[in-house]
């Protein structure tokens, strides 16, 4: 085992540091507020190829491996974990979801856009009676020989509006159940096609999150990814993967709202001393770096195994159960730490506190990375 970062790694960790810290940080308040995230960021974005990371150079990405992917996420999630959550669906969901399993025709035609941060891409998968139980598809996609007939409806979409290019999974044959469900590109703008309410989120506000409907959307036969009735398998593929992205998320959280913490209780004096002076706040700071290193340990250890080509499953799952229970408690401490100025916007803790609560929900319940590590340990 090697604990030390390659020369490689430490470049992509001082360039996404710099982007945070420089570019994102500045108006985050401001974003927060406004519940809208910049597309001329987005753009900076894929300009330093933080939208395509994993993706082949040959079709304009940064043929980087999963370990950068996450050095990058914990660097931008510590500062905007909106911006984390855009990077993270159009890296380890999209992107990843095409080129692993994509034809060559549908690499060359979608990879180059969703790399360049010009469009970004979204994961459809949830629907009003569809969230922890995939399964139960009701959106249709009919087979109309030459093209599919897409309609129904898809909820809580991140990048719902801001997206170009989404990849819906839809009911094709009731009959086979799960195995029945295909997984389609479709185009925003595609007739039928339509954007539905915003949603008013707790945390990250800035990352907009949609209902998205599909009414008679004709979607020609070759933006199917892979055979019939492969789009469910796709999906809990794809999904294990994107877990270490959001587990990178959830533990960049945390060590954000950590460093204020650190640097606050340096400066914070009350009694005449530092308040890192007193036991009570020393233990609290001890407490949350040694959760924060164990996470990373665990977010490290599944990206390592993806990249090695082995059984990442169960790792995944551990390393986004942990971390996200780690950024709920950090956050929460750091808000402690803070006292009264913590409960305020200006001293940033109080929005970590409310962006790390989805990280137990989306991609994934906590309740269902249980599940799903009970089932590897049981096989």
């Amino acid at each position: 085992m090697d604990f030390n970062m390659s020369e490689e790694h430490e470049a992509v960790q001082d360039a996404a540091r710099d982007f945070a810290q420089n570019v994102l940080l500045a108006g985050v308040i401001e974003r927060d507020n406004d519940q809208k995230f910049d597309r001329t960021l987005i753009k900076k974005m894929g300009d330093l190829g933080f939208l395509s990371m994993m993706v082949k150079p040959e079709y304009g990405g940064g043929g980087m491996d999963t370990i950068s992917y996450v050095i990058a996420m914990e660097e931008i999630s510590k500062v905007d974990a909106s911006a984390a959550v855009i990077m993270s669906v159009n890296n380890s969901l999209v992107c990843w979801g095409i080129q692993a399993y994509g034809t060559e025709e549908q690499k060359k035609k979608y990879l180059t856009r969703l790399s360049s941060g010009d469009e970004i891409g979204a994961f459809c998968l949830s629907e009003p009676e569809a969230g922890s139980d995939a399964t139960s598809q009701h959106t249709t996609a009919e087979d109309m020989g030459d093209h599919y007939l897409l309609n129904g409806t898809k909820n809580w979409i991140t990048n719902g509006n801001s997206s170009e290019i989404c990849l819906v999974m839809a009911q094709t044959h009731p009959e086979k159940g799960h195995k029945g469900i295909n997984v389609l590109i479709v185009e925003k703008g595609s007739p039928g096609f339509m954007v539905g309410r915003k949603e008013d989120k707790m945390g990250i506000r800035a990352s907009d999150t949609h209902t998205l409907m599909f009414t008679d959307v004709k979607v020609p036969k070759e933006n199917r990814i892979g055979e019939d009735g492969f789009g469910f398998k796709f999906a809990m593929t794809v999904l294990n993967g994107g877990r270490i992205g959001i587990a990178a998320q959830a533990l960049g959280i945390a060590a954000g709202a950590f460093e204020l913490s650190l640097k606050y209780a340096q400066e914070r004096k009350t009694f005449g001393r530092p308040i890192s002076d007193h036991q009570a706040i020393q233990f609290k700071l001890a407490e949350m770096a040694t959760r924060i290193e164990a996470a990373r340990l665990l977010v490290y250890k599944a990206a390592r195994l993806k990249d090695q080509g082995k059984n990442y499953i169960q790792a995944a799952a551990m390393a986004k159960l942990f971390a996200s229970d780690v950024a709920m408690w950090v956050t929460t401490e750091a808000v402690q730490v803070h006292g009264g100025y913590g409960y305020v916007k200006e001293y940033h803790v109080e929005r970590m506190m409310r962006d790390a609560k989805i990280t137990q929900i989306y991609e994934g319940t906590s309740e269902i990375q249980k599940l799903v590590i009970a089932r590897e340990l049981l096989k």
